[in-house]
């Protein structure tokens, strides 16, 4: 919607150096009437050049890219760097401090939440500020995702298919020198309450990626972050290129509609019949549910409705009905 925005800085984002502080979302209760929710966030500018806007932390439960960002804030000095890098290293911060995939303030999705909404909720609020104030002066947003507590990913870098073409064909380049051993482009239909769409409508190019997943850390997914950022800001002409890691020819794949995806078809325990990284053909069995409360009633089974290969599974054994429990990519 629009309106200017209620979240409110003392960063300078036009100021060279390097500054760590916090975008400031005002957030009154009965315990604090003037309170506010300190959102971590750091410049470092050099001079004139392009802006990159680092993300972790849009869904809480994701942490390979939040430890990433961090580890950057402190490694990165503005001698080191042409034009801007912009990071938020927990960006839906109350999430990310709660360790869930939504806000505890507002039980909302921060990546199903745009354009947002400047007199809205705590996490449309701060969706219409990336909509409104970082995502119009970013060259490139990089936001880092992972399979959260839900899901377990194949490890990927991956780029959304936009309307406009030539976006789209930077992000595809961005993407390559990203460097992950695998790539993916999803073209799903567009949404764009997504912040890949409410990035790529601005004329930004956007890069996400899934770098872990099962709750946990995965040190492969943080390394794989920490050496595609300096490829991309190398790329960028922002870091020298010496600095940057040479990148690996990743397998570029992509995963075209709802087709892809399996869902659980009843309540219960969950037996998957495939693994990560297998390949399957339409018909095939993806898994079972169970119903551990009625025995001797059969199992339900879901199968797959196109050919692919298992890029993702679901990760805790219960599920419930229209649970995502795989999804497949095919090669590009």
């Amino acid at each position: 919607m629009a309106g200017e925005t209620r979240i409110w800085t003392e960063l300078d984002f036009e100021r060279d150096g390097k500054q760590v502080g916090t975008l400031n979302l005002p957030y009154s209760v009965t315990r604090s009437a003037y309170g506010v929710v300190p959102i971590p966030a750091c410049i470092i500018r050099n001079g004139q050049g392009p802006t990159v806007l680092l993300m972790a932390g849009n869904h809480g439960d994701e942490y390979e890219g939040q430890i990433a960002l961090c580890k950057l804030i402190r490694a990165l000095e503005p001698e080191q760097v042409r034009g801007r890098v912009i990071v938020l290293p927990a960006l839906n911060t109350p999430a990310a401090l709660a360790g869930t995939r939504v806000s505890p303030l507002d039980n909302r999705n921060l990546n199903r939440s745009f354009p947002g909404d400047p007199g809205g909720t705590p996490t449309l609020q701060l969706a219409h500020y990336l909509d409104t104030v970082l995502f119009p002066i970013a060259n490139l947003v990089c936001d880092f995702h992972s399979g959260g507590s839900s899901l377990s990913y194949m490890t990927f870098a991956s780029t959304h298919q936009g309307q406009f073409r030539s976006v789209n064909e930077r992000g595809l380049a961005a993407l390559r020198v990203f460097g992950a051993p695998l790539l993916v482009r999803w073209q799903t239909a567009s949404d764009l309450s997504y912040a890949s769409h409410a990035a790529m409508k601005h004329g930004t190019p956007y890069i996400g990626g899934e770098y872990g997943g099962s709750g946990t850390v995965s040190r492969e997914g943080v390394a794989l972050i920490e050496h595609g950022i300096r490829r991309v800001l190398a790329h960028m002409g922002m870091i020298d290129k010496a600095s940057a890691p040479p990148p690996e020819q990743g397998r570029m794949v992509r995963i075209p509609s709802r087709e892809y995806f399996v869902y659980a078809p009843d309540s219960g325990l969950f037996e998957p019949a495939i693994g990560l990284g297998d390949t399957v053909q339409q018909g095939q069995l993806c898994g079972e549910v169970h119903f551990v409360d009625n025995p001797a009633r059969e199992p339900v089974a879901c199968h797959f409705k196109a050919d692919g290969f298992v890029i993702c599974k679901r990760h805790p054994g219960r599920v419930e009905r229209g649970d995502c429990v795989a999804h497949l990519a095919i090669d590009a």
